[in-house]
C-alpha cells in the first residue's frame, strides 16, 4: 500500500484516546526496527526525518528506505517532516514525497508564525499533504517552568483558524534531549484540558516526548559513556497526555540510547569484532523492542489496524 497521511490515524486515535508514536528514522536498521514492532502490534506508524537527518543520510536515501518499509509491511505508514525549519525545506520534503511535515516557527514571533505556518498549509494542502503547526515552548527551551512559556489556549484557537494547520505541537512542559527536567518530572495536565477545549478536537501533539529509560542511561554508562544527571518524561504521564487528546508522541532519544547502548555493549563483550551486521543487528533487535513497549504500555495504539 502507499504512503498515508495521518489524518486517518489521528481521526481513530481521538476516539480510541490512545497516541500515534512518531519515530525519528534516523538509518536503516532504525527504520527496520521501527516498522517490525508496528507490523508485530498491527497499528499504524509516522516515520519522521529531522532535516539535519534528511541531509545527512541524503534526500533521495531517506525516500528508498521508507519506500522499502511501505513495500515490504502491510501497515499504514505516515512519512513526516520532523521541526522543519523553513518553507523550501517543506517544499522540498512535499515535493520528493513526504505525506506530512511540520513547520516549526515556534520560535518565531507570533504574526511571524503564523504567516510563515499559513505558507506552508497553502502548499500543502494544494498538493494533499497534511501540516503540522508549534505554537509555545514546544522544544523546552525556557530555562523555568513558568506558565508563560506554555501554549496559549485562546492564541491556539485563532493560530488554527488563521492558519488552517491539521494538527499543533503545543507546549505543556516537555522538552528535547535526555535531561529534561531539574526536579520532579511533570506535566501541565490542566492546560492540556483547555487546549482540548479550545480547540475541539484539533489533533495535539507532543514534542520532546522520550523517557529516558534509566537502564539504558546505566547501560551506556557501565559500557564506557557518560550520561550524568539524564531525566526523561515518565511513561505513565504520556499515557494520560494520549487519553487526553495527545494523538502524535514523538520519540527520537529513546531510540538512540538503547541502539547506542547496544552497539557500545558489543563491542565491550567482542573486541575482535569489526563487522557491522554483527553489532548493528543487536540494535535493531532492540529497537524493535522498544517500539513494541512503547506501542503498547505508552501510546496505547497496539492491535489497532
Amino acid at each position: 500500500m502507499p504512503l498515508v497521511t495521518s489524518t486517518q490515524m489521528f481521526k481513530d486515535a481521538l476516539e480510541g484516546h490512545y497516541a500515534i508514536g512518531a519515530f525519528n528514522a534516523n538509518n536503516m536498521e532504525i527504520i527496520q526496527g521501527i516498522v517490525a514492532a508496528a507490523e508485530h502490534e498491527r497499528c499504524p506508524v509516522i516515520l519522521q526525518v529531522s532535516e539535519k537527518s534528511r541531509i545527512y543520510t541524503n534526500p533521495v536515501y531517506v525516500l528508498k528506505m521508507v519506500e522499502a518499509a511501505v513495500e515490504t509491511s502491510n501497515i499504514d505508514i505516515c512519512l513526516h517532516l520532523d521541526d522543519g525549519p523553513d518553507y523550501d525545506t517543506c517544499v522540498a520534503c512535499i515535493d520528493s514525497g513526504f505525506t506530512s511535515v511540520m513547520i516549526d516557527g515556534s520560535r518565531l514571533p507570533y504574526a511571524d508564525n503564523v504567516k510563515l505556518t499559513k505558507q506552508v498549509v497553502t502548499y500543502a494542502h494544494d498538493h494533499g499533504v497534511v501540516v503540522e503547526g508549534g505554537l509555545g515552548d514546544i522544544h523546552g527551551d525556557t530555562d523555568s517552568d513558568i506558565p508563560s512559556a506554555l501554549t496559549n489556549p485562546e492564541q491556539a484557537a485563532d493560530f488554527v483558524h488563521d492558519t488552517g494547520v491539521d494538527s499543533l505541537a503545543v507546549a505543556i512542559g516537555t522538552c528535547y534531549g535526555p535531561y529534561k527536567f531539574k526536579t520532579e518530572p511533570t506535566l501541565a495536565f490542566d492546560r492540556l484540558k483547555d487546549l482540548t477545549s479550545y480547540l475541539d478536537n484539533l489533533p495535539l501533539v507532543l514534542h520532546g516526548a522520550s523517557s529516558v529509560p534509566k537502564e539504558f542511561v546505566d547501560l551506556n554508562n557501565q559500557y564506557g559513556a557518560a550520561i550524568e544527571r539524564a531525566q526523561g518524561v515518565p511513561e505513565d504521564l504520556l499515557r494520560d497526555a494520549a487519553r487526553m487528546g495527545i494523538c502524535k508522541i514523538n520519540i527520537e532519544t529513546d531510540l538512540n540510547l538503547v541502539m547506542t547502548a547496544c552497539i557500545r555493549q558489543f563491542f565491550v563483550e567482542h573486541p575482535e569484532a569489526y563487522d557491522p551486521h554483527e553489532y548493528l543487528g543487536p540494535g535493531r533487535r532492540a529497537i524493535r523492542s522498544m517500539v513494541i513497549h512503547k506501542m503498547r504500555q505508552v501510546l496505547g495504539c497496539s492491535k489497532r489496524l
